[in-house]
């Protein structure tokens, strides 16, 4: 594992041993890849992934624009699925990422759709 990697992952599990999500207030986690951005709300009393929204769906695909303002959708689509199953409130986990570029606009997303945070 190349240094820049290693450095990413003693983060991660720094904002992992802070960051907990129970049923009532999940884990919105972030996965940033080079090409796409992957979310998930995640309950970790149970391990189990509530529900999820990806740069990768097909009415996110569909539109046309940068990577950032899919990532703004990809937000505002898990809030509204969140909302679907009645979650208001979750924690933010940025999965070691700078708060910044396509990881805040997805949070901003999400926060239009109605997510709390």
């Amino acid at each position: 594992m190349s240094n820049t990697l290693q450095k990413k992952q003693k983060i991660r599990y720094r904002i992992r041993k802070k960051v907990n999500g129970t049923a009532a207030k999940p884990r919105l986690s972030v996965f940033r890849s080079n090409t796409s951005l992957y979310l998930q709300l995640i309950n970790d009393e149970d391990g189990v992934t509530i529900t999820a929204a990806s740069t990768r769906d097909k009415d996110i695909t569909a539109q046309s624009g940068t990577k950032t303002e899919k990532s703004k959708l990809a937000g505002a689509a898990l809030a509204r699925k969140a909302q679907e199953l009645g979650i208001k409130e979750v924690v933010f986990d940025r999965g070691g990422n700078l708060y910044h570029g396509r990881i805040k606009a997805a949070a901003e997303g999400a926060r239009e759709g109605g997510l709390q945070f």
